[in-house]
């Protein structure tokens, strides 16, 4: 999808949610394959030594399907593939911080546009990460023209 399109919308009917798959109009790769997430140092991807928002982070389910939840994107991230037993929550956070790094949660996205002041666009999970928001302006709606009142 480029930056410029609409996500697809692919809402099953009586859908009450929006999923990270929706937003993006496709599945990543780290969703169905536990191996590209089982070498995620979690401990080196979290900035600083605080560490409590990633301990709120649980292995959900979504629709009878395993998710974590992007609260950056206000989305579910299923998971397609075996969790092994007893590593459900640090899997799930696995599967977040990859999918944050990555740059591919929708609410990271829209920062390149939204972000009203300086920051790491992929966010502090990675290092040299590109800055935005410095030069954020508000936007303007062609043809609209502020009331004098």
């Amino acid at each position: 999808m480029s930056e410029t399109s609409q996500p697809i919308f692919l809402h099953t009917q009586g859908s009450q949610s929006i999923d990270a798959e929706e937003l993006a109009g496709r599945r990543f790769p780290y969703q169905e394959d536990l191996s590209l997430v089982e070498d995620v140092d979690l401990l080196a991807a979290t900035p600083g030594a605080d560490l409590n928002w990633l301990e709120d982070v649980e292995l959900l389910s979504e629709h009878g399907i395993p998710a974590v939840f992007d609260r950056y994107s206000n989305a579910f991230l299923k998971i397609y593939f075996p969790i092994p037993a007893g590593r459900e929550n640090e899997i799930a956070r696995k599967v977040l911080i990859t999918h944050l790094q990555s740059g591919n949660s929708y609410g990271i996205r829209l920062k390149k546009v939204h972000a009203k002041f300086a920051q790491p666009e992929l966010g502090p999970w990675v290092k040299n990460s590109a800055t935005v928001g410095a030069a954020w302006t508000p936007p303007t709606l062609q043809g609209w023209e502020k009331p004098l009142h």
